[in-house]
């Protein structure tokens, strides 16, 4: 088989991106379309619940591909101990608290720059999670983050809207 994404999943990243991680390295994908037309912009795996832990490095890496990071929005009851801001690389980061669900996080370069990220949760199988981040940076993708974890297997659908 060639380093190409499998049959089974379109659109993964090529085998050799699919191994183990270094402790310390952010699973993030981008969409890499400048139209940003999908309903989300990309997808983010942390490994635990912890922003003090996880959000610095998801900053640090939004910063080197999107430029400084003003906010992170968040669902305060999918984390564990949000603090109103975080320091940076010496930068101040504001958490707003959203009730957008713990599937997603909103970040915010300027007053109208807004990125939409799909949260991957940390429990999720690698190959699951991998399918949700491939599913997440679809070019003009419809699916909200919700729908793409029931899809993929890794949430459920709330009760009273299973088909």
């Amino acid at each position: 088989m060639s380093d190409e994404a499998g049959a089974a999943f379109p659109g993964l990243l090529p085998d050799r991106f699919r191994q183990a991680t270094k402790p310390g390295t952010v699973l993030l994908r981008l969409e890499t379309t400048q139209s940003r037309e999908g309903v989300l912009d990309g997808a983010w795996w942390p490994r635990s619940r912890d922003v003090s832990t996880e959000l610095p490095g998801l900053v640090r890496a939004l910063t080197e591909h999107l430029g400084p990071v003003a906010s992170v929005g968040l669902d305060t009851e999918a984390w564990d101990d949000v603090p109103a801001r975080l320091v940076v690389d010496g930068r101040s980061v504001h958490i707003d608290r959203y009730p957008v669900g713990d599937d997603t996080v909103i970040i915010t370069r300027g007053d109208r720059d807004h990125f939409s990220l799909l949260v991957v949760p940390p429990q999720a199988s690698q190959e699951a999670a991998l399918a949700a981040m491939a599913r997440a940076v679809e070019a003009g993708g419809s699916d909200s983050a919700r729908q793409i974890l029931v899809a993929t297997g890794i949430g459920s659908e709330p009760p009273g809207e299973a088909s």
